[in-house]
């Protein structure tokens, strides 16, 4: 079983409804189960100033799926959820991204493991660090390194 960390998030109909379901969807995934999450988190938006604050989250899960067959589950729980992309960096009901996958690096068109941005996003490692401290993210160092390297943060824990 390889050892994944997914990033979770969306700003519409109910977020946290939205990423509680996400999770659901998850565990329900065929040779994957879910065990651990972080608390749900609000942060300002990465993209346009003018849409909702977005929840996230990170999921740890155990699956036997090459990343290419989680990454399509992934994609598929999106879509199920409703998923319309209508802008870069904009309002979405749920985004489901592949953070780490065991020690694995990789490069495709689709994917890139570690996710390309982790070492740069507050909403993603101050979660995984809840979850998994001294967590290493290959060529960047430890989680908490690139959490004191962040210039400032926008994340709020939520009571859910």
């Amino acid at each position: 079983m390889a050892k994944v960390f997914i990033g979770l998030g969306g700003n519409l109909s109910d977020p946290v409804k939205q990423l509680k379901l996400a999770i659901n969807s998850l565990d329900e995934l065929a040779e994957t189960s879910v065990v651990n999450c972080s608390q749900f988190y609000g942060s300002t938006p990465l993209g346009p100033s003018d849409q909702p604050d977005f929840i996230n989250a990170v999921c740890q899960v155990e699956t036997k799926l090459t990343p290419t067959r989680l990454l399509s589950a992934l994609q598929n729980i999106e879509l199920e959820q409703g998923r319309i992309k209508k802008r870069h960096w904009g309002e979405r009901l749920i985004d489901l991204d592949i953070l780490l996958f065991d020690d694995l690096e990789m490069s495709t068109e689709s994917l890139t493991i570690p996710h390309v941005e982790i070492a740069n996003r507050d909403f993603v490692l101050i979660p995984l660090a809840e979850i998994s401290p001294g967590q290493m993210i290959p060529n960047k160092g430890s989680v908490e390194q690139l959490i004191s390297d962040l210039k400032t943060t926008y994340l709020n824990p939520l009571n859910h």
